[in-house]
């Protein structure tokens, strides 16, 4: 069976669908309207190996808040859909993450409890136009609503696109490894039985 999920999320502020299949080859079909966001997305799914869709309508004449937030909400349900009751799961994924003259570390268990870590300094309040404080927002949102502990450090780095590159890249192949089967790994990876 395919571990995937299928997500709708409409409010006052955003229309959301969005698709994922942690089983995939990394497709990415991306639409919110937010380029730079876009390009992390699809840069995610490349590098998780997930394909993953994504179709957002945000009030984008109030600001860019609402849009990348409600995605990450919409992707961190679908990942706790998809996961299933995580038998068989590594449920750990880490990786340090050259990208040029950065170095990003990102860790996260699958535990079914939320942490958020966000050691990353982003020098400039703008990527182009997107708020470089979203970066934090999404990933945040990811990981309440995935119920994961997600933790990333920036070691060192200047330039505020390849910071922000790195951490969605590294967040994929930590995502990668912690999402995976163990062919070892009778049940659920914990001594509580659950997670």
């Amino acid at each position: 069976m395919p571990r995937s999920a299928r997500i709708e999320r409409q409010t006052n502020e955003t229309r959301i669908r969005l698709e994922l299949n942690l089983d995939g080859t990394g497709q990415a079909d991306i639409r919110t309207g937010v380029g730079f966001f876009d390009h992390m997305l699809t840069l995610l799914a490349k590098h998780a190996l997930f394909d993953l869709a994504v179709e957002a309508e945000g009030d984008l004449h109030v600001d860019q808040h609402h849009t990348v937030e409600d995605v990450g909400i919409c992707l961190g349900q679908a990942l706790g859909d998809a996961l299933g009751e995580k038998h068989g799961l590594r449920r750990y994924g880490s990786i340090t993450l050259p990208m040029e003259e950065t170095l990003v570390t990102v860790a996260v268990d699958l535990s079914g409890r939320f942490a958020c870590v966000y050691n990353v300094h982003i020098p400039t309040e703008k990527i182009g136009e997107f708020d470089s404080q979203l970066v934090e927002v999404f990933w945040e949102a990811t990981a309440s609503n995935a119920r994961m502990n997600w933790h990333a450090v920036l070691h060192h780095g200047r330039n505020s696109h390849h910071i922000a590159e790195a951490v969605f890249k590294a967040s994929a192949r930590a995502l990668r490894e912690a999402v995976s089967i163990d062919p070892r790994q009778q049940g659920i990876p914990s001594s509580k039985g659950t997670l």
